[in-house]
């Protein structure tokens, strides 16, 4: 918002990114997220006003690495839901949960957040319940996507918004233009926008060249 608001102060302005499934806060839940800002002021605002028993907040001045964490651990989702879909089992869907969050992190270092973040609330936490909940949506997309399901029909379907799938576009050209390596989103992106078949996610990603895990 301050990007797009010339002339107002970031520090106004707090993101909030964390585990935190809209079923579970409503219905009051435990749940953790974490506040960034270039204001610090303005993060123990966020805390001072919106903590309670049951919704705990930690503060961060990483605003780049929790922005980019709670947006493309959505990304991620479509594809550990895939993984479900297909019946790939667990061991399958944690490694594609693990190298998802591996790209999240390449990207944000590269976009300029701070390692640790992706370790945190906005990174590893909000990765680990958005590709396990059946309440997330973008990971019940990429399930019934793996079941062999048209996108649009999904979409139809559905009374809420699954941002990853807008969001895939969005990451592959930021990691284009960073020349960050995203195969998981690149993948992601042929079977949301160019019709590639669910099917092929696990071969496409078994087969690639071997490379050292860093």
């Amino acid at each position: 918002m301050a990007q797009e608001l010339p002339g107002l102060d970031a520090g106004l302005f707090a993101a909030l990114s964390g585990p935190s499934l809209a079923d579970e806060v409503i219905a009051e839940k435990p749940v953790s997220i974490v506040a960034a800002s270039e204001s610090d002021a303005s993060c123990r605002l966020v805390q001072d006003t919106l903590m309670s028993p049951m919704f705990r907040i930690y503060t961060s001045d990483d605003v780049v690495g929790v922005e980019l964490g709670g947006a493309l651990k959505n990304i991620v989702a479509l594809a550990g839901g895939i993984a479900d879909g297909l019946d790939a089992g667990d061991s399958a869907k944690a490694a594609l949960v693990t190298r998802g969050l591996a790209e999240i992190s390449r990207l944000g270092i590269a976009a300029g957040a701070r390692p640790l973040t992706f370790a945190g609330l906005a990174g590893l936490g909000d990765v680990m319940a958005t590709c396990a909940s059946p309440y997330s949506r973008n990971r019940r997309v990429g399930e019934e996507l793996g079941k062999g399901r048209r996108l649009e029909d999904i979409l139809a379907g559905m009374d809420a918004v699954a941002e990853g799938v807008n969001t895939t576009l969005g990451a592959l050209e930021l990691s284009e233009r960073l020349n960050v390596d995203m195969p998981i989103t690149r993948l992601m992106a042929r079977v949301l926008f160019e019709g590639l078949p669910a099917s092929d996610c696990i071969p496409a990603l078994m087969e690639r060249p071997p490379r050292p895990e860093w």
